[in-house]
């Protein structure tokens, strides 16, 4: 008889298991598994802004952000990156010839094979992961600044005509 009355005991406690264990291990690692995918979506934008910076003419990074905005990997925070709340910092910079150390770079004619630094970084500052935190009433996860240095190759400059890819 006690049997009988013990049936819906097993649903009651599997609700209680699924909800204090499983659904928010399930939350986690759905929250962590995003989280990778966006820190490495970041990193790759900024190695792929800094080999188009490197390709490219001197416009004071106004290109390689223009190019960067456009192509902003799909991911749930895109518009963080269209609207420059999450900033795109471009700098260049050149040798001096005295001690071979790098100064920031300046030029008056851009676009020309005058004009060429010798090695550009682009840097990814203030980016905070929001996707479904605010839902919960939980603060932004702000990420860490992603940069990439690399040496200029032409800055998309022809040697030998004299023309430059902007």
């Amino acid at each position: 008889m006690r049997r009988g009355r013990e049936k819906g005991a097993t649903a009651v406690e599997f609700l209680v298991v699924g909800m204090t264990l499983v659904l928010p291990l399930c939350f986690a690692m759905f929250f962590t598994a995003q989280i990778l995918w966006i820190w490495h979506s970041v990193a790759e934008m900024t190695r792929e802004g800094a080999r188009y910076a490197a390709t490219h003419c001197y416009q004071n990074g106004a290109n390689v952000r223009s190019y960067m905005q456009r192509n902003a990997p799909a991911m749930p925070d895109r518009d963080q990156f269209t609207s420059g709340s999450a900033e795109i910092v471009i700098s260049y910079y050149g040798r001096t010839l005295e001690s071979n150390e790098l100064s920031e770079f300046s030029c008056e004619s851009e676009c020309s094979l005058g004009c060429v630094p010798d090695v550009v970084k682009v840097q990814i500052t203030s980016y905070e992961y929001r996707n479904f935190l605010i839902y919960w009433g939980l603060p932004p996860v702000p990420l860490p600044d992603f940069q990439t240095t690399l040496p200029m190759e032409g800055a998309g400059c022809d040697p030998d005509t004299g023309a430059c890819n902007p």
